[in-house]
């Protein structure tokens, strides 16, 4: 379980695709109608494909998301136009879609069926480690590959890494039993078809202790998305280009360590550990300094280590039978909030520095951080068990 999840990010192609879509002719507008199609497809699909995996067999549904992945690469290499980029995105985008909420459901009923759910922070937080990881090793073999193959080589390599990940996927035991579904119900049950699990998921979602940690899950993980800018962060230090990248990766290591200190991190201690990554964030990015990014980096390994503790919290809240629907709602929520990030640096960026602009949205994690502890007290309290709902 934990290798499927790391594989998914040993891609060669990931620092380079954007030059993959530039050599081949593209505008800087139409790389970015691409990044919105990506986008799209996640948001439409994710609700949805969640409902799915509360129906079908969420194993194979691992396994066809690993082929899809492969698909978007191997289009991109093979024919590398506006529209195979397209396609590609398309895919990639429906394959994120089908692992979101599965992958987590897939995990915790394994789990459950063992009476070991209280051990779900703990594989989650080494599948995240170990993506982390890889993502770090993709990053450092995409130069001699790129050398050796070019960039569709790149491609072709990520097109491999899929394979390997949809071999692995056939490997996985078979779904266990769904935590709290009667193993006896009749499968012709209109609660057990897909709409109903998409109607019990949504409803689920808006129980107000359920509420609270979709809402929490949610909004932790769409501030990441402000790793997108720490390239250009870097930039603005007027550093050598070669030192841009190693500044990047210091907060890829550093969320590596965050995930893999997540399973130690006490729930009741979430809030203040939020309030101390925005502010470690917000600090690195105001002074412009290059040795501001070491604050930077160990924000953000903090922020990776709340999510993991916010997932967690959501999973043993979850009492009904939609579980991947109700992990999708908090998916997409988070989506919106990441696109949301993405509008406010766009409209941003004609007025303040990047390092503003950073600085601000490092603080409303602090905000969340203070908010959410006095809103939050149930989910905070120290237990080591499901802490149920309030």
């Amino acid at each position: 379980m934990v290798a499927y999840a790391a594989l998914r990010e040993l891609i060669p192609v990931f620092p380079v695709y954007a030059l993959l879509f530039t050599d081949a002719g593209l505008s800087t507008g139409q790389v970015s109608t691409l990044f919105v199609i990506w986008s799209a497809t996640h948001v439409v699909l994710e609700v949805p494909s969640g409902a799915w995996a509360d129906t079908v067999s969420r194993r194979r549904l691992l396994v066809g998301a690993s082929a899809i992945y492969g698909g978007c690469f191997a289009l991109w290499s093979a024919v590398p136009t506006y529209l195979a980029f397209a396609g590609g995105f398309v895919l990639w985008g429906l394959s994120s879609s089908l692992v979101s909420g599965t992958y987590e459901a897939y995990v915790y009923d394994h789990l459950y069926a063992r009476q070991r759910q209280d051990s779900y922070r703990g594989v989650i937080a080494a599948g995240q480690t170990g993506a982390l990881v890889l993502n770090l090793v993709a990053t450092a073999a995409a130069a001699p590959i790129v050398a050796l193959g070019g960039l569709t080589g790149a491609g072709w390599a990520s097109v491999a890494v899929c394979v390997a990940a949809t071999v692995l996927a056939l490997w996985l035991p078979p779904d266990a039993p769904r935590s709290h579904v009667d193993p006896d119900a009749d499968p012709e049950d209109p609660g057990l078809s897909y709409p109903g699990m998409l109607r019990a998921g949504l409803r689920e979602s808006l129980h107000p202790s359920v509420a609270r940690a979709v809402l929490l899950a949610a909004g932790v993980p769409a501030f990441l998305a402000f790793d997108e800018y720490f390239g250009l962060l870097a930039h603005d230090l007027d550093v050598p280009l070669t030192v841009v990248p190693l500044l990047v990766a210091l907060t890829v290591a550093a969320q590596a360590v965050g995930a893999a200190l997540a399973p130690r991190l006490p729930m009741h201690r979430l809030g203040p550990v939020l309030v101390v990554a925005g502010l470690l964030v917000a600090a690195g990015a105001a002074v412009q300094r290059p040795a501001g990014f070491v604050a930077v980096a160990a924000g953000y390994g903090a922020l990776q280590a709340a999510i993991v503790v916010a997932e967690t919290d959501l999973q043993h809240r979850i009492h009904g039978a939609a579980r991947a629907t109700v992990t999708s709602v908090s998916g997409l929520l988070s989506d919106v909030g990441a696109i949301a990030l993405y509008a406010f640096v766009a409209v941003g960026s004609g007025v303040a520095s990047m390092a503003a602009l950073v600085t601000v949205l490092a603080l409303v994690v602090v905000a969340l951080g203070l908010v959410g502890a006095r809103a939050y007290p149930a989910t905070w309290r120290k237990e080591t068990g499901s802490p149920g709902r309030s």
